[in-house]
């Protein structure tokens, strides 16, 4: 293409924009054949518009028909090719060639028109139907005859389009062609030199028709001639254009117009043959003429929507050769034939009841093929709708809401809408819209009563339901979702929640408490009933419960006053007539109704009957006249009943006095100021308060007694049994010194002789711990259970304390002539065997220094006399409960606090039983002051009751 094409299409461009923007709409132009996806046009700057706006309008293209060649980017506002365009297949010879197409936005809806207009580029080269021609000429064809040729075809208009024809060789011929005024060319050849067919009987000859395009295109047809002998006349129409016109869809064989030519020759030399020489169109597909006498039918369909006008060519040829060419015009007359075609441009299925007026809802596009009046085009809905059709622009419609909906009244409608054109008989077309109505929240619950009133009987049941109150909502869904809540109020200072509950759901009311009727007769509330609406809407009703009575409550009493302090006596005078009133007995019910109503009957008195009450006023009369065998005192039994149904009643007694003066009165019922039956229950309860503080008393004296003989009991089996226990054993010559320089390597097991007494316990000397306790079971069958033992032996074991300087001897209290001995505490366990077990591990230290020879019998004897000695001094010192039976001795504990057991000693190795002697010096025991201020220096614990054993024994497992 060149530069000047270039800036003609760019100048047209700029006209065609212009243009558009004048007539308020946008216009472009582009080349045919572009690329897919190339850009056509920014519309959203052409248009003023946002691309938030195309977006949120969901802009698309509406072309009225199924072809789209050009596609909207809503995310940049461009038009971009969709689909390769070939102007010629698109508008064919027609020019200018444009795409129509709007633009369609909604919420709210906006349409604009674009118009693309297509420029033609020399893409197609001219071309002849046929690939060659063929002429018979008369040899007498005089110079200057013309030959029409059947032009070429070139699907380009404009400069790109058929420009000019070439015919090569030119010795006989020359070629004529010019532009006819209704379209099309007229191409001629012109023969400028005779022929003679006895030099040249054949010729042939080449045309080439070329187009104006850059660069240029050509087509080439050959023309063979064949030169004919002597037809010097050719045929002659009588019209060079024949007009005429055809009713489309006119039925076939009708006959649309008659050509005449005419040939001076005679013979066959003048017979004339007529044919249409149509070939590119298809008018041959429609029309056809009769070779002999030229008259033009139809054979096919005429549609004035696919053509308007025909262009018929007709050529008219003797058997000389000679031919003459004429045109026909045909004009298709349009009929109403189409319906209205309705199109659904943007349609909304649901709109909201309170919309606005003159919302659109549907855009409607209305095409009619016809022309004129058949295709003017008039659309209207159905009556009584509220909605209507506007025309926003020629063959577009918009209906749009002309009332108020409502949904509760019409929740949908199908809209039936109606377009007809104008011809004669008039075409219409329908089509129906389904539109839902969205319910919005503008209906309140209402209740199916004014107000409601309920009863319900009083002590009744917590819970109980009373009624159900019951509203609807004319909304729908969540909207008409009712629930019931109780509004806020109080009845005699009661939150009215404390009285009923209302379920949010159904409405039922219950019953939160009893109610009493002689505290509440009726109250009253209001209940809401609200949807679910947003926001919600509500309504409230009043609600009355009256409380019915029950004969829930007995009479009372007023008069005559029941009191025990006192007596109260009514008297009546023994001149007393009949029917005396005597008294009246005053009582009340609280309840009301027939639950109210009093009776009175007298249900005891004397035997022989002299007093009455009245049924209904509870007057107490004489019946008869007092005589003298009526006793002074007398005293009747009431009884109060009611008319509730259980009847309920109550009884008062009345003392009547049958006397003349008051001192009588007096002296008569002086015996009355008590009640036996209160007396005889008083004296009841007396008694048997005082046996039950009298067994309490003899129980805890048994008790106390029974604590203090057990305790006496134990400290005499103590002492008893500790006669007997053992001095100190034979110590083999293992021993090593425990004052920091070695220990007792091995373990030795001793056994003593006992008492009698002393087979009861059984001491175990176990492993030293920082304190002993030594337990005994007084019953001597029986020993302490695991663990307890485990309580004993291990409790106060956990870490050991060191050796104590008090329990050592020194060098001269040493029992041998080189050794030293020590006590360890120990812990005694008590159980059945009567043998004595010492135990010493290794761990205990019980020297300071070896002993290098074993000590003799001497030497023993004299150690053994010392200890027996200090231990008898030590133990006159001792007061009573000085060794209780649970003692827990600390490392201070002596030889002082060891019993004498001087007489009958046996010594472990020995055959001697020796007898101790007190006369004999003791020095290798210190002075009894000093093993008696070693005693003081820590006083032995007091014996342990079996209840402050228990306790300890608590405390240990805690």
């Amino acid at each position: 293409m060149t530069d000047r094409t270039m800036a003609r299409q760019v100048l047209l461009f700029i006209w065609f924009v212009s243009l558009s923007s004048a007539l308020g709409q946008v216009s472009y132009s582009i080349p045919e054949e572009m690329a897919k996806g190339s850009l056509v046009g920014n519309i959203a700057q052409d248009l003023g518009l946002d691309l938030k706006r195309l977006k949120s309008g969901k802009a698309r293209i509406y072309t009225g028909d199924s072809s789209e060649y050009i596609e909207l980017n809503r995310e940049r506002g461009f038009l971009l090719i969709k689909e390769r365009i070939d102007r010629e297949a698109l508008c064919g010879q027609t020019t200018p060639c444009a795409l129509h197409f709007q633009i369609i936005l909604e919420n709210p809806m906006e349409f604009y028109s674009v118009n693309v207009e297509v420029l033609d580029i020399n893409d197609n080269a001219p071309f002849f139907e046929k690939n060659e021609i063929l002429f018979r000429i008369s040899e007498s064809a005089s110079t200057g005859t013309k030959f029409t040729i059947e032009p070429a075809r070139d699907l380009d208009v404009g400069i790109n389009g058929l420009q000019t024809y070439t015919l090569k060789p030119t010795d006989n011929f020359a070629l004529k062609f010019k532009s006819q005024p209704v379209g099309g060319q007229n191409v001629e050849m012109i023969l400028q030199k005779p022929l003679d067919r006895e030099k040249q009987e054949h010729m042939s000859l080449t045309l080439t028709a070329i187009d104006g395009g850059d660069p240029q295109m050509s087509g080439n047809i050959q023309i063979h001639i064949i030169v004919l002998d002597v037809n010097d006349n050719a045929p002659v129409f009588t019209q060079s254009v024949y007009k005429t016109s055809v009713t489309e869809n006119s039925p076939k064989g009708t006959i649309v117009t008659t050509v005449s030519a005419s040939d001076p020759d005679q013979g066959i030399n003048c017979e004339i043959i007529y044919s249409i020489t149509n070939t590119l169109d298809k008018v041959r597909d429609i029309f056809e003429i009769n070779e002999t006498d030229g008259k033009v039918r139809l054979i096919g369909l005429v549609d004035y929507e696919q053509a308007r006008n025909f262009e018929i060519r007709v050529q008219a040829s003797d058997h000389g050769g000679f031919t003459d060419s004429c045109k026909i015009i045909v004009d298709v007359i349009d009929i109403n034939d189409n319906k209205p075609l309705i199109n659904i441009m943007s349609k909304t299925n649901v709109i909201a009841e309170n919309s606005a007026s003159e919302t659109v809802v549907t855009m409607i596009n209305v095409q009619d093929l016809d022309s004129g009046e058949n295709g003017k085009v008039q659309c209207s809905v159905i009556e009584n709708i509220p909605f209507t059709l506007k025309s926003s622009n020629v063959n577009f419609f918009s209906l749009v809401t002309d009332g108020d909906l409502d949904r509760e009244r019409e929740s949908e409608y199908n809209i039936s809408v109606t377009c007809a054109d104008e011809g004669v008989p008039s075409l219409s077309s329908s089509v129906t819209l389904s539109l839902q109505i969205s319910d919005v929240n503008d209906n309140a619950p209402v209740f199916d009563k004014s107000s409601y009133g309920a009863s319900v009987q009083e002590n009744n049941t917590p819970g109980l339901s009373i009624f159900t109150v019951r509203a609807r909502d004319a909304d729908f869904n969540q909207n008409a979702r009712v629930s019931y809540i109780l509004e806020d109020s109080s009845v005699n200072g009661v939150h009215i929640s404390s009285l009923v509950s209302v379920s949010a759901d159904s409405g039922v009311i219950h019953a939160v408490r009893s109610f009493d009727y002689e505290q509440i007769k009726d109250f009253q509330f209001r209940v809401k009933a609200q949807d679910g609406g947003s926001p919600p809407l509500s309504s409230n009703v009043s609600v009355k419960i009256m409380i019915q009575d029950q004969n829930d409550n007995a009479p009372q009493v007023l008069y005559p006053v029941q009191s025990g302090a006192s007596v109260v006596a009514e008297i009546v005078p023994r001149s007393a007539d009949v029917g005396y009133l005597v008294t009246k007995v005053v009582a009340v019910d609280v309840d009301s109704g027939q639950n109210a109503w009093l009776s009175y009957k007298l249900q005891k008195a004397t035997d022989r009957v002299l007093f009455e009450v009245g049924l209904q006023n509870g007057e107490i009369r004489t019946v008869r006249q007092v005589t003298d065998k009526d006793a002074v005192k007398q005293r009747l039994t009431v009884v109060v009943e009611d008319n509730g149904q259980p009847s309920r009643s109550a009884t008062v007694n009345v003392n009547v006095a049958v006397a003349d003066s008051f001192p009588e009165v007096l002296s008569e019922f002086t015996d009355f100021t008590h009640d036996k039956d209160y007396n005889d229950n008083l004296t009841f309860y007396l008694v048997l308060a005082l046996a039950v503080v009298s067994f309490l008393f003899i129980v805890s004296i048994i008790a106390i007694l029974s604590v203090k003989c057990y305790r006496w009991r134990r400290e005499r089996m103590f002492y008893k049994s500790g006669a007997n226990l053992p001095v100190i054993p034979y110590y083999p010559p293992l021993y090593a010194d425990v004052g920091g320089t070695g220990t007792l390597q091995h373990v030795y097991n001793y056994e003593v002789c006992r008492t009698t007494d002393s087979r009861k316990s059984d001491l175990k000397y176990g492993r030293p711990c920082s304190e002993s306790i030594i337990s005994l079971d007084s019953s001597g069958t029986q020993t302490l259970t695991h663990a307890q033992r485990e309580t004993l032996n291990f409790g106060d074991c956990d870490k050991q304390k060191p050796p104590s300087a008090d329990w050592r001897f020194t060098q001269n209290q040493r029992p041998g002539p080189s050794g030293s001995f020590r006590l360890q505490p120990t812990h005694v366990r008590w159980t059945p065997p009567s043998r004595l077990r010492a135990a010493a591990t290794p761990e205990v230290a019980v020297g300071t220094g070896p002993w290098p020879n074993p000590p003799t019998e001497a030497e023993q004897l004299q150690a053994l006399m010392a200890a027996a000695n200090e231990v008898s001094e030590a133990t006159n010192t001792l007061g009573p409960g000085t060794m209780g039976l649970s003692t827990r001795y600390s490392p201070q504990f002596t030889l002082q606090h060891v019993p004498d057991y001087r007489q009958n000693v046996y010594i472990p190795g020995s055959t001697a039983t020796l007898t101790s002697n007190q006369q004999q010096p003791q020095q290798a025991l210190p002075p009894p002051q000093a093993a008696i201020a070693a005693a003081q220096s820590e006083p032995p614990k007091a014996a342990q009751t079996p209840a402050s054993k228990k306790k300890s024994t608590k405390k240990e497992k805690k």
